[in-house]
């Protein structure tokens, strides 16, 4: 009987403890909200201590590779200069001219960077100090990354605003994912290996392979291919390899329309794109444009010379991750490179006529990707 008794007393105090903090919830949201805040922000320090991981393990070898490189001993030093530039856009409030504007800026950044990168590294030939660029430009993304989250982590700690923590918390996985995916693409460019950004590039390249061809360069980091395909004159555009460069191909497909006068039949271009959650890694799709990703300067050039002289744009896109954009490529990506080889000649024979000349422009980091 005492037994049942203590039972029944101990039913009844867990019940009322229960009640106790139903209604403390239910009276008190605040109080339910700070204990929310706090479970989120403990979570929130884990991940942010992870991506602190991350952004140290590619730091320390990007400064490896670099010393192999280079004789400064102030090299960890001028590395966090590198990592800590940037460029300034240009204003937009008047939107006329501003793409060209946007072209003078990120040039001038884009050169001023990786003459840095080579006097940082003397003891690199051309092609492996653009591959260093890359590497310096993944360090820099991933610190980037880790400072933001570190901005919002700190900013909702302090202010004990669970909105902000909340909406951070819930792109965590997102942005775990691409900082790991730029850890990965710290070996590839350190190894100086082909990452699937590179598949427009190599599917040009296997294109003109085995081809009787002239070669030069028609812009910065930027070939073209030129010979004769069933009686078509086909410019194979692509940056130049094996370093890590994705070259101007709209400046390049610029110049080649004007020297050939209007006797362009069609301007078709091949380039990685993201994907969505269950579509196939590989998958080749296509359509009508320009298929060039960045800032739009290079895709605005296409789509002008293009409209003035009433040139069709076809366009081929290889699904993948933004994941699997930035590191070593995987093999469904290379196959797609072949297999997209077959699409483009049927273009090619279908809506080019023989005595015409066709663009193909490969788009992508040629990091890995030799020249044929």
């Amino acid at each position: 009987m005492q037994l049942g008794a203590q039972g029944d007393i101990t039913s009844l105090i867990a019940t009322l403890l229960w009640l106790l903090f139903f209604a403390i919830f239910f009276f008190y949201p605040s109080f339910s909200q700070r204990i929310q805040l706090s479970h989120m922000l403990r979570d929130l320090e884990r991940k942010l201590g992870r991506l602190k991981q991350i952004r140290d393990d590619v730091r320390s070898r990007t400064l490896q590779v670099l010393g192999g490189y280079s004789e400064r001993k102030d090299l960890d030093k001028e590395l966090d200069r590198l990592v800590n530039s940037f460029m300034i856009p240009p204003e937009s409030m008047d939107p006329y001219g501003v793409v060209y504007k946007l072209e003078h800026i990120a040039v001038t950044w884009e050169d001023s960077f990786e003459d840095m990168v080579r006097e940082l590294c003397p003891k690199a030939d051309r092609e492996r100090a653009k591959t260093l660029t890359n590497l310096v430009e993944v360090t820099r993304g991933v610190d980037l990354i880790y400072r933001i989250v570190r901005h919002f982590y700190l900013m909702g700690k302090k202010t004990n605003n669970i909105y902000l923590v909340l909406q951070l918390q819930m792109l965590m996985p997102q942005i775990m994912e691409i900082a790991e995916a730029y850890r990965q693409a710290s070996y590839a460019f350190s190894e100086g290996q082909p990452i699937g950004d590179g598949v427009g590039v190599l599917a040009v390249a296997k294109l003109v392979k085995d081809a009787e061809k002239k070669t030069y360069e028609i812009a910065k980091d930027t070939v073209v291919h030129e010979l004769v395909f069933e009686g078509r004159r086909l410019l194979a555009v692509r940056a130049a390899g094996p370093g890590g460069a994705v070259g101007r191909p709209g400046e390049g497909v610029k110049r080649l329309v004007e020297a050939e006068n209007g006797r362009v039949g069609a301007i078709i271009t091949v380039d990685a794109g993201l994907k969505l959650e269950g579509e196939e890694t590989g998958k080749i799709v296509e359509g009508i444009g320009v298929a060039i990703g960045g800032i739009g300067i290079d895709k605005y050039k296409i789509e002008e010379i293009a409209k003035e002289n009433r040139i069709p744009l076809y366009a081929f896109v290889i699904y993948e991750s933004i994941a699997e954009a930035i590191t070593p490529m995987k093999e469904s990506i290379a196959k797609a490179a072949d297999k997209v080889l077959e699409k483009i000649k049927a273009i090619i024979r279908e809506k080019v006529k023989e005595g015409e000349t066709v663009i193909v422009a490969g788009i992508g980091n040629t990091v890995g990707i030799g020249m044929t």
